[in-house]
């Protein structure tokens, strides 16, 4: 009877369905529809436009993104989710998309944000001052300024917390996958192509919580305290002399040239030179010290204003309602495709075998294509530039140049 009845329980255990705040894939043209370009953030000679394709190396060329087309802009664009995230629900949040750099950037950002502002929220004027709850995402100026951002919004200090150490980013000019998952336990993780880079506690990898343990105010090093390793041996004396010996001498070796003449060139002094035996100024040696008591150590005590906080991943305290792209950048070529918002990893991961990793392969083929084209037109340019190089060097007889003349 037991048994039954349990069977019978696990037989009402439904399992839940994910919520999707977004999908966007960008492969129809209506995607204009769906998105707004932050039109008023800023003049329009420096806002970038969006160009609408499969890119220059594909995997299908039906399967379309957005890609920054203009140098030196600024770019914005947002859209509205689906549904409202309520990080009172305490559910997982997932943010994924993929970026491409076909440009081979030097300098720009490919971030993607999630914006709390409801009916208030206003799509034209979406821009760098905007408030977000998440940031996260590629960023990339120079050889040595590489990372993934990960930030969160925290409501208690009114500010946008940047992780401690950074996150390695992808540089290369292929389509790569990016994953963050924010969890109610206070935990989050990044993915890079479906590859786990960085997990751990919000507390420990942000700045959210001040120390749980302070330095004692009322403690402080006692004026006796010796923390002299080493001292001068008191035992030690100078020798007799010692000051005596210069620092340079009359070189030795040198003699006075034949053609001196004392009375037009004056008395004639050997060059002086680095006195061998001259020691430096006399320091006594150095003991170790019989009164050392070691380095002083601040004793710690538990910080009054430490308090653990279950509500620090609530990014979205009042409701997420948006998503956008605020990015600048100095050389465009930047492609963004395939974002999904949801609150299962596990849906985030089917989504990408079904764009991200069905069309890595083929997009893999075409770039190395056209790689293995531009190294054979460089080579032969190369042969082209040299083979008239050593024309130029060649001699020429005058029947040769008769030749020429009448070629020409």
């Amino acid at each position: 009877m037991k048994l039954s009845l349990f069977a019978t329980a696990l037989s009402l255990v439904v399992p839940v369905a994910a919520d999707f705040y977004l999908k966007e894939q960008f492969n129809d043209d209506a995607w204009k529809d769906r998105w707004t370009i932050s039109s008023d953030w800023k003049k329009k000679d420096e806002l970038g436009e969006w160009e609408h394709t499969a890119g220059e190396w594909h995997g299908d060329v039906n399967d379309k993104g957005i890609k920054t087309s203009q140098d030196a802009r600024h770019y914005g664009l947002s859209a509205p989710l689906s549904k409202t995230f309520n990080s009172g629900d305490k559910k997982d949040l997932v943010i994924q998309y993929s970026v491409k750099h076909e440009q081979k950037i030097d300098c720009g950002g490919a971030y993607i944000k999630l914006l709390p502002g409801g009916d208030k929220f206003e799509s034209t004027k979406f821009g760098g001052d905007t408030p977000y709850g998440v940031m996260f995402g590629p960023d990339i100026c120079g050889t040595s300024n590489k990372r993934t951002h990960v930030i969160f919004h925290y409501d208690k200090k009114d500010d946008n917390l940047l992780i401690k150490k950074n996150v390695n980013t992808e540089d290369n000019q292929l389509t790569h996958l990016y994953t963050l998952v924010l969890r109610p336990d206070n935990t989050f993780e990044v993915f890079i192509d479906n590859k786990s880079v960085r997990a751990g506690k919000l507390d420990e990898e942000f700045d959210y919580l001040p120390d749980k343990e302070i330095k004692d105010p009322d403690q402080s090093k006692p004026n006796d305290w010796v923390d002299e390793k080493k001292i001068a041996d008191p035992d030690d004396e100078k020798p007799e002399g010692y000051d005596d010996i210069p620092m340079e001498l009359p070189d030795p070796d040198a003699s006075k040239p034949d053609d001196w003449d004392d009375e037009d060139d004056g008395e004639w002094e050997a060059p002086m030179v680095d006195n061998p035996d001259y020691k430096g100024p006399w320091k006594a040696k150095m003991i170790d010290n019989p009164d050392y008591k070691g380095k002083w150590e601040h004793p710690m005590i538990s910080n009054p204003e430490y308090e653990y906080d279950d509500n620090m991943y609530a990014v979205c305290k009042d409701g997420c309602t948006h998503v956008g792209f605020e990015i600048w950048q100095v050389k465009s070529g930047t492609m963004f495709d395939d974002i999904i918002i949801t609150d299962s990893l596990e849906e985030a991961q089917k989504f990408a075998e079904e764009t991200f990793f069905k069309k890595k392969d083929g997009e893999k083929d075409m770039f190395d294509a056209a790689e293995k084209k531009r190294r054979e037109e460089e080579d032969a340019a190369r042969e082209d530039e040299e083979d008239m190089d050593d024309m130029d060097d060649m001699p020429m007889d005058d029947d040769m140049m008769g030749d020429m003349g009448d070629e020409f």
